[in-house]
C-alpha cells in the first residue's frame, strides 16, 4: 500500500485502496462461499423494497451472475419494510414475514449474504434471524437505542451517514455499536442535504470515515435522490450514477451500494433514481478498469 497520505486539519489520513487481503476478517469470512478479485471492490446491490418473489429472484440471479463474471464480491439488498415514504399512501411492503422469507430465499439459493435496514430496535433481532448485515438509516443514524439493538445481534452492522452528519462525527456512531461489544462495522457516504430539496456529495467523506478504521461504502443511487417533492415522491437524477460511482472508487471506497430494477420507472418505491438492470454489468466493468488504475 502506499505511504502517501491526503492532508486535511489535525487528520492524517491514508491515501490507498483496501484489498481484501488487508480487510477486516468479517468481510473476507461473509463472501466464503463466493471467488472474487482480492483487489474488487465489494457491491451491495437489489431492488428498493421486496415487490414480489420473482422480482427478488430475478434481480438477485442477474446480479449474481454479473458478479461472479467480473470477480466482485456481491451482497443482496433489499428493504423488507420501508417506514420513511414521503407520502403515508406509498407502498410500504408485503408484510415482515413474507417479505423476509423471501429475502432468506434468495440467500440460500444463491449462497449470498443479504441486507435489510431496519428502523426500530424491535426490528433487529426479527431480521438479523434472515440476513448478514443489519442497515442503519441515514436519518437514524444517531438513534441511540437503535445501534445498540442492531449491534448486540452480533450481525455486521452497516450504518449509513445522515444527510446532516460530517464524516468526522460518525465516529460517535461507530463508539456506540463497538460500546455494545460488536467491531463488525461499515459506514455508507449517501450525500449531503443541499437546500431543501437536493443532495450533494463531498468526497472528502470517504477517505475521512475509512480514517476512523472501518470499511466505507458508496451509496450511488441514494445520494442522486431529490426529496422533498411537492408531489410526495422522491424525485432522482439517475443519468449520474455512473459519474457518482467512478469518482467514489477514485476516492478509495471499499464498496459501493446501487439500488437496481428491471424497470424503474414501474418500482413501487425509489424507481426515479435507481439504476436500469441491463445498464449494471458495463458499469460495473468501467469501475474495475478504475480500481486497477488507482490500485
Amino acid at each position: 500500500m502506499s505511504n502517501s497520505v491526503i492532508q486535511i486539519p489535525n487528520k492524517q489520513i491514508p491515501n490507498s485502496t483496501h484489498t481484501f487481503a488487508a480487510m477486516e476478517k468479517f468481510l473476507k469470512d461473509l463472501f466464503i462461499n463466493q471467488s472474487y478479485d482480492e483487489k474488487n471492490f465489494f457491491l451491495i446491490a437489489g431492488p428498493c423494497v421486496v415487490e414480489s418473489e420473482e422480482l427478488v429472484m430475478e434481480i438477485a440471479e442477474k446480479v449474481y451472475l454479473i458478479c461472479k463474471n467480473l470477480g466482485i464480491p456481491y451482497i443482496f439488498k433489499a428493504s423488507y419494510r420501508k417506514a420513511n415514504r414521503t407520502s403515508g399512501s406509498s407502498f410500504a411492503g408485503l408484510g415482515d414475514d413474507l417479505a423476509l422469507g423471501m429475502i432468506n430465499h434468495v440467500k440460500k439459493k444463491f449462497l449470498l449474504p443479504a441486507t435489510t435496514d431496519i428502523h426500530a430496535k424491535e426490528e433487529a433481532v426479527l431480521a438479523a434471524q434472515h440476513v448478514d448485515i443489519l442497515q442503519i438509516p441515514a436519518f437514524l443514524c444517531r438513534q441511540t437505542d437503535l445501534l445498540e439493538a442492531a449491534a448486540k445481534t452480533g450481525k455486521i452492522v452497516n450504518v449509513k451517514k445522515g444527510q446532516f452528519v460530517s464524516g468526522e462525527a460518525m465516529k460517535f456512531a461507530i463508539d456506540k455499536i463497538r460500546k455494545s461489544g460488536n467491531e463488525k462495522i461499515i459506514l455508507t457516504e449517501r450525500g449531503t442535504t443541499f437546500g431543501y430539496q437536493d443532495l450533494v456529495v463531498d468526497y472528502r467523506n470517504i477517505p475521512i470515515m475509512r480514517s476512523h478504521g472501518v470499511p466505507v461504502i458508496m451509496d450511488c443511487t441514494h445520494s442522486l435522490q431529490q426529496p422533498n417533492q411537492s408531489a410526495g415522491i422522491t424525485g432522482g437524477n439517475p443519468q449520474m450514477i455512473e459519474t457518482i460511482a467512478k469518482a467514489a472508487i477514485a476516492t478509495g471506497a471499499d464498496g459501493l451500494f446501487i439500488e437496481t430494477h428491471p424497470n424503474p420507472s414501474i418500482a413501487k418505491s425509489d424507481g426515479a433514481n435507481m439504476l436500469k438492470l441491463d445498464l449494471l454489468a458495463p458499469l460495473l466493468e468501467k469501475l474495475i478498469r478504475i480500481r486497477k488504475a488507482i490500485s
